[in-house]
Parts: C-alpha cells; structure tokens; sequence
C-alpha cells in the first residue's frame, strides 16, 4: 500500500515539475517541486472529499448517492484546484528563492567539480605567495610593499611559480614571453627559459591512442612505429615510424588525459583573470581577460590536430610556391595515419637550429650567410605577399637537415594577415625603413587602437627616437621590432592579435637568424628588402585590379545617383518628401513585439476566464448537475481553474527575473 501511494506521489511530483515547465515556462528544482508535490498530493484527498460532502455526492458513511461519472468529474476538479495552488505555490518561491540548480544530479556535479576547481584555485593563490609574488593578483594595502621586498627577483620568481604549477601555465609562460608588447624585458627573458617537458607515456597506452583514433589495427597503416619515443611533451609524444609503403614519418600521439588536463586549467587561468582584471590596474590595462580567453582558444585549436594538419598543408603550399622551396622545407602530412589526437608527418631527417652547433660551425660563412638571407626572405614573404605565416617560428621549430636545407615544423600556431593588415605592415615598415618617425607614427595608428586619451606626440617621440637608436645600433636591444613593442605596451595601444602574432614572429626570427649567421643585420637586410616585397604585394595586376573594382563600384553608385536625386528633388517640389524609419528591423525586435503581444493577449483570456467561472458560478442558474450543484456553477468553476493557471503564467513575467 505505501508502496503504492509513493509511487503515485512521485508521478505527482513529475506532473507538478512538468506542468510548471511547460505551462508556466518556468524551470524549479526537483527538490523543490517534491516538497510541493507532497503537500499537494496530501491536500487533494481531504478537499476531495470536502468538495464530495459539501455537493452531497456521499453520504455521511460514505455511501455514493449520485453516479460514478459525477463523482470523477467532482473529484477531478478539487484535484485541479489544488494542483494549480501547488504551481502558484512553485512560482511563488522561484520567485523568493530562485533555483540554484536544475536537479539533484547537476547540483552533485557541480558540487565536485567546485570543490575540485576550489582545490585548484587555491593550490594556484598559495603557489604564487609562497614565492613572494602573490601582489599579482590584488591591489591591496601591503601589495606594493611586498613587490618591493622581491624586487628584481620577481621574473624569476614567476618563473618558479609557472613551473610549480603545471603544464598548462608553462604553456600560458611560453605564449607570454612573446608579448613583449604586454610585458617588460626582464619578465619576457625569464619566461623565455620555461620548458615543457613530461615523463614518456608507456607504448600500450600510446598505441591504445593510435588505434583509437585509426579505429583500426596499427598495423593496417603502419609498417612498423618506434616504441621509444623522440620527444615527449606535456601534450603529446612523438614517435618515428613507416607507412606501408617504407615512407619515414613521426606520429604526434595526444595523451589520453591531456584534453581534460588543460579543460581544467584553463577554467582556472581565465578566473585568476577575472580576478586580476577586476583587482588590479595593470590587469585592466592589459585586458587580463582578453589574453587568457584568447590562450584558451588557442590552447583548444593545439588539442585539435585537425587544424595543425591544415596549417601545415597551408605553410606547405606557400613555401613550395615561392623561391624558399630551394632552402626550406616543409613536411607533407598524411590524412590516412591523421585525425584529431593523431598527426602523421614526414621525419624531418636533421637537428633542431638550437642544437646544430657543430654542424654550423662545418659550413662557410658563406653559406650560413646565404641560409640566413633566404629565410629572412621566406618569412617576410609569407608576412608581407601571401599572409599566411608561420606563427612560432623559434629554433626548437627549425631543423637544419643534412642536406644543409632548413625543416620547419611544428604548425599549431599559424597566422594569418588580411590584405588590408598587410599593406598596414608594409606600410609600418617602409616609413620605419626611411627613418620618418611622422610617417612611421601616423602607420602604426592606421593598423593599432589608441585610447582616448593617448599622447601621439608623445608617442611620436618615442617612436623616432627608437628609429634613431635602431639605426645605430649595433646589435640585441636595438631591434626595431622589440622596441616598437615596447613602445606599443607603454603607451597601452591595443594591436590586433594577427599584427601582434606577426611582430612577434619578426622578433622570434631574430634569434633564429643570430644562431645561423652571427653576423647577419636583421634590420638593415629587412628594411633593404622591403620595396622588393612591396613590389610584390602591389604587382600591376594587383594594382589595376583593385582600380578596376572601385571604378565598377563607382560606376554602379553613380548610375543610380541621378535617379534618386530626382526623386528626391520631385518629392521636395511636391512636399512629399519625407524620412522613414523602419522600426523592429532586428529579428529580436519583432520576436520581443511578438512576445509582448502573445503575452498581453495571454492574460486577457486569463481575466476574462476567471470573471466568466465567478459569473457562472454565482448566477444559480441553469440545470441540476446533482440536487444542490447546478451545471453552470460546475462549468463556471472549471473555467475557473483554466483562468487561474493562465493568471499565473501571466504574474510570472513580473516576479521570475529569467523565466524560460
């Protein structure tokens, strides 16, 4: 028996939860609609039969007096009516208390993945004060005091701090010390020196990956894999291997937790940000926020091997078009052996740049020289003509093989510059390139942000003064490129990220070129090199192209201009001339009208059914539905009911702050 009646009170708490959803549109939790379900389902019987007596449907023992039928159609409507006071009574404490959480089993989930984010956040705040640095992260009384206390130990102690933290924020160091536009030296060298490194993931679970993502035997795509792995990163692990067909390739394997792994973090990282933008002044400059949202895109597109596989075939098609073919060398990646935890490429047969020591020292000068200059070329090509780039082009990516050629890999990062971001570079160049500081100053205006209140003369300075030191110095800090980024940051002019992406590459280049020719004048070759590629960029064709479709849009604007001034002017002479303005043009315009109007419409049939049920049911006319009740009062207090729930659903727009 009870039993039973749970069971039947449990089907009443789905129908209360449901109806509410659905006729109310108004989301509660569970744990909410069984109380209520319970006190309705405990009322329905006493008021039944309350509602049974009162009608003397019964007899004072129970007895029936009238028809089954009768006494179904009753019972049902007291039913009714205690039901839509349990719903009133739901939307009366949503409206109070509103819900937390959709269900018991979301709110568990939620509960752990707090408590396990919590656990993390506070490993990450305690990290960052047990080195001295958690002034980062607040603008409090003390926090000065405390970052004068590390004072120059602070990049080195954020350095500690990231490698203590884990592989997500190493990654989150790296991208940082690229931003010399965000950063200052000191912090951007130290960061420099972080290293993402892991311990190798046992073969089985390796070749579990393989497989997984083949959904097939490894054997059916390769010849043979290496088990020992080449590398082993926080991310993947890379193995040597065969296809089928004796092609030498490396297998870029995901690690079956790193997608997890970083899904966590990231969560983490962009609250830090919320924090710092919200507590500190540098965070606000520096659009905390902003970085780590775009770190976390970034960081997802590299778990998607898909992407890198379409970057390299992209980096692939430009190199082989144009005149680096001879010098460099991009490997071919293989779309049967390749999927998203899984990137099947060419082994690039040679040494990483910043381990060929040895085998630079047994080339000419010459030919190290010659290799320099080509891929100094190569670069700003891809920057200035095709736009399309290598975005993290350090001397870990590049391999100097045993042909003396130049391997370039690793495509998670790739950039791409719009023609218009392109001839804004060429244009920043060439002015840079003729020492105009008025030029180079009003080009980079053209291709960055500046606030409302930013010191262009000031700016203007700065800028030809690092011109004037650029041109005369003899190496390292006098780099164009890094000191227009720290111009950039010191002036907090906001540079699009593709821009950025590209500086920054021009500046990672630096160090590529140094450790291949020693000797090699970057910015000089760089500058002397530019008409050639401006030339390249703005090509007759080019040219006359671009003139011939502004004149078409020319022509087609002034074809229909003499029309419309005629009919403007025949509607000035006729004063008939008038200006119309389209309102709820928006499709969430039209949709917020509709709304309003269903709404509006709903809660008139609501007041006009409740007046209607009070009119019958106080009329005492018509015939006896039983001897006491007549029809009309029956039918009067059904209407009634349906007015009532239709009442509540019209409130609830102005007591529930999200209705659904």
């Amino acid at each position: 028996m009870w039993i039973v009646l749970g069971l039947i009170a449990l089907g009443y708490a789905a129908a209360i939860g449901f109806a509410t959803r659905s006729l109310l549109g108004t989301t509660v939790g569970w744990l909410r609609t069984t109380l209520v379900a319970a006190l309705v389902f405990i009322g329905c019987w006493p008021f039944a039969y309350f509602t049974a007596t009162q009608a003397r449907l019964i007899t004072e023992n129970g007895d029936l007096k009238v028809p089954a039928i009768v006494l179904v159609l009753f019972v049902a409507l007291a039913f009714g009516w205690v039901f839509a006071f349990g719903m009133a009574l739901l939307v009366a404490t949503e409206a109070l208390w509103p819900t937390t959480a959709a269900n018991p089993v979301d709110a568990f989930r939620a509960a752990l993945h707090r408590r396990r984010r919590t656990k993390r956040y506070l490993q990450i705040l305690t990290l960052l004060s047990r080195h001295g640095i958690g002034w980062i992260v607040q603008e409090r009384p003390g926090a000065a005091a405390r970052q004068q206390r590390v004072g120059g130990r602070a990049p080195e102690a954020l350095v500690s701090a990231i490698n203590d933290a884990g592989v997500t924020f190493v990654k989150l160091g790296q991208l940082l010390s690229t931003r010399r536009d965000l950063l200052p030296h000191s912090y951007t060298v130290a960061l420099a020196s972080l290293q993402s490194g892991a311990t190798t993931l046992p073969w089985p679970a390796v070749r579990a990956v393989i497989e997984a993502e083949l959904k097939a035997p490894l054997e059916t795509v390769f010849a043979t894999v290496n088990e020992e792995p080449l590398a082993a990163a926080s991310v993947a692990q890379v193995h040597a291997g065969t296809l089928l067909d004796g092609t030498a390739v490396v297998l870029k394997v995901q690690r079956p937790a790193a997608a997890a792994q970083v899904a966590a973090d990231i969560d983490i990282i962009v609250r830090l940000a919320q924090r710092v933008e919200n507590q500190t002044s540098w965070g606000r400059d520096f659009g905390a926020v902003s970085l780590a949202e775009g770190f976390a895109r970034s960081l997802r597109n590299e778990l998607d091997y898909r992407i890198e596989f379409a970057s390299t075939q992209q980096i692939g098609s430009v190199v082989a078009s144009s005149a680096a073919a001879e010098v460099l060398v991009v490997p071919r990646v293989y779309s049967e052996a390749s999927t998203r935890r899984l990137l099947t490429m060419d082994l690039m047969d040679g040494v990483p740049l910043n381990a060929a020591g040895e085998q630079l020292d047994q080339m000419w000068p010459e030919e190290r020289a010659a290799l320099a200059a080509a891929l100094l070329d190569a670069v700003l090509g891809q920057l200035i003509v095709t736009g399309i780039f290598h975005g993290d082009l350090h001397p870990g990516n590049l391999m100097l093989l045993g042909d003396g050629r130049l391997g370039m890999i690793d495509f998670g990062n790739v950039g791409v510059l719009e023609r218009s971001m392109r001839e804004g570079l060429v244009t920043l160049l060439l002015a840079a390139a003729h020492d105009d500081d008025v030029a180079t100053t009003d080009a980079l205006l053209l291709v960055v942000e500046a606030p409302a209140d930013a010191d262009i003369k000031g700016l203007q300075r700065d800028l030809g003064r690092m011109l004037t030191l650029a041109r005369h110095s003899a190496e390292g800090e006098g780099s164009i490129f890094t000191a227009m980024l720290d111009i950039v940051r010191e002036h907090h002019l906001a540079i699009p990220s593709t821009l950025g992406l590209a500086l920054r590459s021009l500046t990672t280049l630096e160090r590529c070129l140094a450790i291949l020719d020693p000797n090699f004048d970057m910015v000089s070759t760089a500058f002397e090199r530019v008409p050639h590629f401006l030339r390249r960029l703005f090509t007759p064709q080019s040219v006359l192209g671009s003139a011939q479709a502004q004149v078409a849009v020319l022509r087609t604007t002034a074809r229909r201009l003499p029309r419309r001034l005629e009919t403007i002017s025949a509607a000035l002479e006729k004063g008939t001339f008038s200006v119309r303005i389209r309102a709820f043009s928006e499709p969430d315009d039209r949709w917020w009208l509709g709304s309003v109007v269903i709404e509006t419409i709903g809660a008139l049939i609501a007041i006009a059914a409740v007046s209607l049920g009070v009119v019958l049911v106080v009329s005492d006319a018509g015939p006896d539905l039983v001897s006491g009740v007549r029809l009309y009062a029956f039918l009067g207090a059904t209407i009634g009911l349906v007015g009532f729930v239709l009442i509540i659903r019209a409130l609830r727009q102005l007591f529930l702050r999200h209705p659904q």
